[in-house]
């Protein structure tokens, strides 16, 4: 097995939580389009809800196949970042969407161990 190979186990793995943190960010993105869309107004966000939604929606889309996981990884991290940045000056826990980023980039790493020079 060469150095960019991945075990049937390791792939198992990434495959579980890509697909769990995939469910999250529909979830989150439905939410903002129809559960608490009120939430994006707090934040001061509201005419933009749809198109963070939407975002939201593709970049998780790319990140969980693995033809473009690697563009999906990119784009969460990008959008996780506007999120604590949001969640900051917004006086609000920066715990979740930290954990979420640092879950985003375990899966990154796990599934393109080329990532990762040594």
């Amino acid at each position: 097995m060469t150095n960019t190979e991945i075990s049937k186990a390791r792939k198992i793995i990434a495959w579980v939580i890509a697909g769990l943190l995939t469910a999250l960010f529909f979830f989150s993105s439905s939410a903002k389009l129809f559960l608490r869309p009120e939430q994006m107004g707090q934040m001061h966000l509201a005419n933009w809800r749809v198109i963070i939604a939407l975002g939201e929606i593709g970049s998780a889309l790319l990140f969980l196949f693995p033809k473009t996981n690697i563009y999906g990884t990119l784009l969460l991290s990008s959008y996780m970042g506007g999120a604590i940045i949001i969640h900051m000056t917004g006086g609000l826990s920066l715990v979740m969407p930290t954990v979420v980023l640092i879950m985003v980039w375990i899966i990154g790493f796990l599934r393109n161990p080329e990532l990762i020079k040594k």
